[in-house]
């Protein structure tokens, strides 16, 4: 494959950049999609209805939360072997991936289809909104084959150093759900009114239409990854492949579940102060969802380009790709807070309301907490990093002992004397530790010894069925 690309050799300062505003701009569109469809939600059909998405937006978060670590997994793979011009090996990442992923996510939609009241009931959902849920549910199930298979593309194109498709689908699959959830929910023209499962169903309808979008210019464009003739036999997946999948991708998804069941221990804290403490707080959740996005698009943005160039043997620019990615977290997560910190009444209005009494103590949880966020972007591009090189459990361990032991620790052995700024002060104290022993682990954790990743690969059985594994597509 032609040493053509810009990730191993072009200016990494503008490659970087370039490659991670796109998928801070996917972020973004994916936060104000899910934030959109609420709204609609609550204005049409009522508290009940809102409140009944959550069982099922919890569903979708830990199911994409496990495919987000086996994507992962496959990033760093497609990206070494880009790195070293492997573009057999690459395929060979995206089949094995599909062909072992598609199929269980179509079971799980089946499982989940038939076994949705069970889950409720396991949930603990409340009677009133259990009918509500269970609607919302099961036609989410459906969706989940699309939703799980698009994820695992674009972040297989993100490893491929592609980070602009996969920002052109994303902004698809967001305008048709936000443009069909009031058609499906109300029942617009020749439509049916559906409640809430018509909002269910405009998230389906606008990941399939997007899924079926991008396969299309995939394969309109030629892009590497695509597979055609007897590469297609690829689809089958590969032990070798899907054991580095396993190894690598089950510790990252495990990492997302910490961190979620972390905050649920939290929030039981939280609510234990009132309605007006947890509203703030939930108010300031949305904040700082926004506030970490430049971060974790930089750390993946730096885990991708750190991949190509290990596959490539360019150490030289793995750790100035590091240095740049620690500078522009600065830059952009530090001017968030600032402005975050400038204007906290104006932005806690949004959600709160002019008059609201929650406003303040928002406030506070604020000027606390917030700047915290710097420290974890740092932590996001040293993770990224360590991670292109194959080092995923060490994080894993990082994430809990600062999760658990650190945050809940400090948000538990300090009330007593601190109150509820012993909550509010845990969020920076579990940042910090992290990004200490994030900084350990990248200095001194030998992950820089590890061997590049290969794989079995099937390389001989394509050549000898005619196909052309090594020519890299266009570009």
């Amino acid at each position: 494959m032609p040493r053509r690309n810009s990730l191993t050799t072009g200016p990494i300062n503008a490659a970087l950049l370039l490659f991670a505003l796109p998928t801070l701009g996917s972020s973004v569109l994916q936060s104000a999609n899910g934030s959109i469809d609420a709204v609609w939600i609550g204005r049409l059909l009522g508290e009940n209805a809102l409140a009944a998405t959550t069982n099922g937006n919890l569903v979708m978060f830990l199911l994409t939360s496990f495919v987000f670590g086996f994507g992962m997994a496959a990033t760093i793979l497609i990206g070494q072997s880009i790195g070293r011009g492997d573009i057999r090996a690459a395929r060979e990442v995206v089949g094995t991936a599909l062909g072992t992923f598609v199929p269980v996510a179509m079971a799980v939609a089946v499982l989940g289809w038939i076994f949705a009241p069970e889950l409720l009931a396991l949930l603990g959902t409340p009677a009133e909104t259990a009918p509500l849920a269970l609607d919302f549910l099961r036609v989410i199930f459906v969706a989940m084959p699309a939703i799980l298979m698009q994820t695992m593309l674009m972040m297989a194109l993100r490893g491929s150093g592609d980070s602009l498709t996969p920002l052109i689908f994303m902004a698809l699959a967001v305008v048709l759900d936000i443009g069909l959830n009031p058609v499906f929910i109300l029942g617009l023209g020749p439509i049916p009114a559906m409640g809430i499962g018509g909002s269910a169903l405009a998230t389906a309808v606008a990941n399939v239409i997007s899924l079926a979008g991008m396969l299309i210019y995939i394969y309109a464009r030629d892009l590497p990854l695509r597979l055609r003739g007897a590469e297609l036999r690829l689809l089958r997946p590969d032990l070798s492949v899907l054991k580095l999948l396993l190894e690598k991708g089950l510790p990252i998804g495990v990492q997302m579940i910490v961190v979620s069941s972390s905050m649920l221990t939290m929030l039981s804290l939280v609510n234990a102060h009132g309605v007006d403490t947890t509203a703030a707080f939930g108010a300031t959740q949305q904040l700082w969802t926004y506030v970490q996005m430049p971060a974790m698009a930089l750390g993946a943005a730096v885990s991708a380009m750190a991949a190509q160039n290990i596959g490539a043997g360019r150490w030289d620019r793995v750790s100035r790709i590091t240095r740049s990615g620690l500078l522009f977290n600065f830059l952009l997560t530090g001017t968030l807070v600032v402005v975050l910190m400038a204007a906290d009444r104006q932005a806690m209005e949004i959600f709160l309301g002019a008059g609201s009494p929650a406003i303040p103590i928002g406030q506070h949880i604020g000027r606390i907490a917030t700047w915290g966020f710097i420290a974890f972007g740092f932590t996001m591009v040293l993770f990224g990093t360590v991670r292109a090189n194959g080092q995923v459990v060490w994080p894993l361990i990082i994430l809990f002992i600062s999760m658990y032991p650190v945050r809940l620790g400090f948000a538990f052995g300090l009330s007593r004397w601190l109150g509820a700024d012993a909550l509010w002060l845990s969020f920076p104290a579990s940042m910090l530790s992290t990004l200490l022993m994030a900084s350990l682990l990248y200095l001194h954790g030998g992950w820089r010894g590890a061997p590049v990743m290969t794989f079995d690969g099937t390389a001989e059985e394509l050549a000898r069925a005619g196909a052309d594994p090594a020519r890299p597509g266009r570009e």
